[in-house]
């Protein structure tokens, strides 16, 4: 059955994002957020710690350091400050992971880290370059688009394996991409929009883009979001739809 993964302790301090302990029963893998653009030391180890509780898989979820703006505004680094950040970030969560008796499994980058990562290969080339020079290499997540098999192929040569994921709740551009967020329609919140995607997502391995263009998707994971709204809610209701249909798949 294909699992849902979800980007968590996004908290920071007294500021709280999200419902990370309503949210983390009806996931199976969550994007732990690593300090740059979200989230400190005691957020981190009370995320991990919810999430063993609750036998969901722990992926290091690295951003750009940004926390003003959430980690989602470019920024320049050379190829190896961006192997750096990342590896940065991966350790650091790594070694609360440790500390509670567990491991990290995957990494997953955030926001504007992975949306450029995902149009520039000399990007994604750092950031496997990261995972690679872990001492016991681990998946990296990355978006299931037209690219896949040639990424496949570029993180082959690192012996780094790759998770594609596509989103349940977020709309396709054209090209593949995801929409920008800077758009009032790039997040689904309409509960039979979002059924409907997971089913085209599940079923026939596609999805359709924000003009009608349907897109060819083989993804292992669905990402759903904690931090808009509804997000407690549309988690439980996917979590069952996928669970009422797809159980056996």
């Amino acid at each position: 059955m294909i699992k849902l993964n979800c980007d968590l302790g996004e908290s920071y301090g007294a500021w709280k994002m999200g419902t990370d302990e309503q949210i983390m029963p009806y996931i199976d893998m969550a994007n732990i957020a690593c300090g740059f653009h979200a989230s400190d030391p005691f957020i981190m180890d009370k995320t991990v710690k919810l999430a063993m509780q609750n036998n969901v898989t722990i992926g290091a979820h690295p951003g750009y350091p940004d926390l003003l703006g959430f980690g989602r505004r470019d920024m320049s680094f050379t190829a190896a400050e961006i192997t750096q950040l990342t590896l940065y970030q991966v350790g650091a969560l790594q070694a609360i992971c440790e500390a509670n008796g567990t491991h990290v499994e995957y990494v997953k980058p955030h926001g504007a880290l992975y949306n450029t990562m995902m149009k520039d290969k000399a990007q994604l080339t750092s950031i496997i370059e990261a995972v690679a020079s872990l001492k016991e290499p681990i998946p990296l997540m990355v978006l299931a688009n037209a690219d896949a098999e040639e990424n496949k192929q570029l993180a082959a040569k690192y012996s780094v394996s790759l998770l594609f994921e596509a989103f349940a709740d977020r709309r396709y551009a054209d090209d593949g991409n995801l929409t920008s967020r800077n758009l009032e329609c790039s997040v689904l919140e309409d509960e039979k929009e979002i059924q409907d995607q997971i089913q085209s997502l599940i079923t026939d391995k596609q999805v359709i883009s924000i003009s009608g263009k349907s897109l060819s998707v083989d993804a292992n994971t669905l990402c759903v979001h904690g931090d808009n709204v509804q997000a407690l809610e549309s988690v439980k209701r996917i979590r069952q739809f996928i669970d009422s249909n797809f159980k056996l798949l």
